[in-house]
């Protein structure tokens, strides 16, 4: 059973910086992407960042040029450095990678809230 693992996240005043992690228990062979999501009660969870096998990246509109996605090159683990946080990125951030063959694997989720 694949399992990931997420932290780095906590409590932050505007302006300041987070570094979220996310460790794969296991070896996950064909993966496509690694992202971060982030989801707030009422909404829908959204794309924040994500990170082809082609090292291609995307970013929503919203986190560009402030938010930084990386993965290492075994595809165990993927960071998200968040700098010049904003209140509005407060939310419940999770970990998703994807394979080729369609297999989806989501962490636990980890707050991160940023105060005014």
């Amino acid at each position: 059973q694949v399992q990931l693992v997420e932290s780095g996240g906590g409590l932050v005043q505007a302006g300041g910086s987070l570094r979220l992690s996310c460790a794969v228990s296991r070896r996950i062979f064909s993966v496509n992407a690694m992202g971060w999501y982030r989801q707030t009660p009422g909404k829908q969870r959204e794309l924040v960042a994500v990170v082809t096998s082609r090292g291609s990246t995307n970013y929503a509109d919203s986190v560009k040029d402030r938010f930084t996605i990386s993965a290492d090159n075994n595809w165990s683990t993927v960071a998200l450095q968040m700098n010049s946080l904003k209140p509005e990125d407060t939310a419940v951030y999770y970990c998703n990678v994807r394979t080729v063959v369609f297999q989806e694997y989501w962490g636990q989720g980890t707050q991160v809230t940023v105060s005014s």
